[in-house]
């Protein structure tokens, strides 16, 4: 039965005196209420021997209601004007502790209860940011279970593994303040260190919330997030009481080290990335006036009319001519095609200056190598030298043609500034010195180091970095998921992106994938299950020099040979044409979303990388789903009953 006003009335009659205020009885019912999980933890307790009657939950009550109401006693003018503060008492003292009110991890014991809770020490008064933003005083209380010694907190509990060493299981309920941080991330792309400042500056107040407090939030709120984020194992523990880089690292190895996918893309379907299969028979029946076998559908005509070059057939096309499928019988399901679209973002971090090595940097302020190669930080840095160097710390020989070579690459380097990159560049594109070329170029004059020429010297000096993020999402932009490439876009470096994203999820595999350098990849094994397309814009440009590109990867042919990618729409003035089913420039827009986090990513460890990469992909899928529910873009029963026929 639902409580009622009359219900509360009764309570105040019989539970208070008749001479208490109603706002002080209010106030006071708002303690008793935000106190109750420690009451279960007390009633609990008596369950077991030695079945006391009054515990230390108890007494720790008692504490709490005296202490609730020493603000009324100091300051009884602000308590007489009929403020109820019992709401915000009852935030400032946490109920998190109350969901577990016995231990998880230990087995019932004798008739069969399971051992209860016991309160760890005395309580602790500690200040606590609220929801508000304000600083607030609270008492922290810990339970602690005398058979396994597992000690609980309000944000996790700590426990003995089988080699007894201490872990920890996360256990936290998401707070308002670290749901502030992530849309300050997605909105303005804040980071951990700019928003601590922004609320250190808005509260103004003495206590500030320090750097490595609000990195290790904001690292516990993703954590939990990512674990908990649709279709992702939730069974994780890691070391107790881990800092920052710790819990990160322990996230990055569940989910996915150097890249990773996205389970609940696999499961993700809607109108612009997921369509009805389409047969040549269905273009006829639409009415589409069919064009060349090299034209884009949707594209200028311009771009269509240009004259390509004659290049030699290839044998392997007279081999394997295009095939067109019947279409199904009517009544029969007609299945359904989705398309994927894969691009990489010079978004970078550092590594080992060794071109060959993939290591992460053992010091990332001024080193060069990884562990495994960190003995070489005693030789030459002059490739292939190795002869140790002059002194600790030096970076060459004592050979002082190197060394004065060394100097010269210092002075060049060192005062390079973006401006002044900027201005050198501007002079060598109005000297002509770029070789021609239309986007900027910076030419870094260096002198030669004997005979060989000052560009050509192979050093270690700095270190190196990773190439691209390589990100693959569905047409209408849920990412899917992700990969480093770590000396180029090479061909075997983005398979096997391809291949580590579908690992787990063979029957995911989409119908077509555009890629900007999607001719290069026509060799793989994924062309008995799918097929490569160029994007459009990449289209143009290659067709006129790749012949496997011109016949195989047009994202959009006019002659009806790929149907799943041609849609045939109406003009004001009822004429048919043809325009592309797919986006397949989403991938620029999600690189496009990530440059605003380009600064923040270059100057990260390999594990952060690795951890805000994850993070930054979960967050923009959940953007595209909300508007996918927005719009109602959502695929009807219809749609499944005519694609399945289920």
């Amino acid at each position: 039965m639902t409580a009622t006003v009359r219900d509360l009335i009764l309570i105040l009659e019989a539970f208070f005196p008749g001479d208490l205020a109603l706002h002080q009885a209010l106030y006071l019912l708002g303690v008793i209420l935000s106190l109750y999980p420690l009451f279960r933890l007390h009633r609990n307790q008596q369950r077991q021997p030695p079945w006391r009657a009054r515990t230390a939950w108890l007494a720790s009550i008692r504490d709490l209601l005296v202490a609730a109401f020493q603000p009324e006693d100091a300051e009884f003018s602000i308590w007489a004007s009929g403020l109820d503060r019992s709401g915000e008492y009852a935030d400032y003292i946490s109920d998190d502790l109350g969901a577990h009110i016995s231990c998880i991890f230990c087995p019932p014991g004798d008739s069969n209860i399971i051992p209860t809770l016991r309160r760890q020490e005395e309580p602790q008064s500690v200040w606590l940011l609220d929801d508000a933003c304000r600083w607030v005083e609270a008492d922290l209380l810990l339970a602690h279970c005398i058979s396994c010694h597992a000690d609980y907190y309000p944000d996790c509990v700590t426990y003995r593994d089988g080699g007894n060493k201490r872990r920890q299981q996360l256990d936290m309920a998401p707070q308002r303040i670290a749901w502030l941080q992530e849309n300050a991330l997605n909105r303005f792309h804040g980071g951990w260190s700019n928003f601590a400042d922004w609320i250190n500056d808005s509260t103004g107040a003495k206590r500030n919330l320090t750097l490595s407090h609000k990195a290790l939030q904001l690292s516990m709120h993703f954590s939990q997030r990512l674990l908990l984020f649709p279709e992702k194992d939730t069974d994780f523990s890691c070391g107790a009481h881990p800092n920052t880089h710790s819990l990160s690292e322990a996230v990055r190895t569940a989910i996915g080290v150097n890249g990773g996918a996205l389970g609940a893309a696999m499961s993700h379907r809607c109108v612009d990335c997921t369509h009805l299969k389409r047969y040549h028979s269905d273009l006829i029946a639409d009415g589409v006036v069919l064009g060349d076998e090299l034209n884009v559908a949707g594209v200028p005509a311009e771009a269509n009319a240009n004259e390509l070059p004659d290049i030699p057939a290839d044998p392997a096309a007279d081999q394997l001519p295009p095939q067109q499928q019947q279409a199904p019988e009517e009544g029969m399901p007609r299945g359904y095609t989705r398309l994927a679209v894969m691009d990489g973002k010079t978004i970078s971090h550092r590594k080992c200056v060794l071109d060959i090595c993939e290591g992460p940097l053992v010091n990332y302020k001024d080193g060069r190598f990884c562990d495994g190669h960190s003995n070489l930080c005693d030789v030459c840095g002059i490739i292939p030298c190795g002869r140790p160097v002059r002194q600790p710390g030096a970076l060459m020989c004592d050979d002082l043609l190197r060394i004065d070579w060394q100097r010269k690459y210092d002075n060049r380097f060192s005062r390079m500034s973006f401006p002044g990159v900027q201005r050198v560049i501007r002079r060598q594109q109005a000297d002509g010195e770029n070789g021609g070329e239309t986007g900027p170029a910076l030419c870094i004059e260096l002198g030669a180091l004997g005979e060989t020429p000052g560009n050509q010297v192979i050093h270690s000096f700095r270190a190196k970095t990773t190439y691209c993020l390589q990100t693959v999402q569905w047409a209408c932009g849920y990412p899917i998921g992700w990969g480093k490439c770590y000396r180029s876009e090479s061909s075997p470096q983005v398979l096997a992106i391809l291949d580590r994203i579908w690992a787990e999820y063979p029957e995911s595999k989409p119908s077509f994938i555009a890629y900007d350098d999607a001719c290069s990849l026509l060799h793989s094994t994924w062309l008995l299950t799918m097929k490569f397309i160029v994007d459009a814009w990449h289209y143009i440009g290659h067709r006129a020099t790749d012949i496997l590109c011109r016949l195989w990867c047009n994202p959009a042919p006019t002659n009806g040979s790929q149907p799943d990618l041609i849609l045939v729409a109406q003009d004001e003035n009822g004429s048919t044409h043809q325009t592309r089913a797919f986006n397949t420039e989403t991938a620029e827009q999600l690189n496009s979303w990530l440059s605003g986090f380009e600064p923040q990513l270059r100057q990260m460890l390999d594990v952060n990388y690795d951890f805000f990469v994850h993070v930054l992909m979960m967050t923009y899928a959940e953007r595209v789903q909300k508007q996918v529910e927005k719009k109602y873009l959502g695929l009807s029963e219809e749609f499944w009953a005519e694609a399945t026929g289920v």
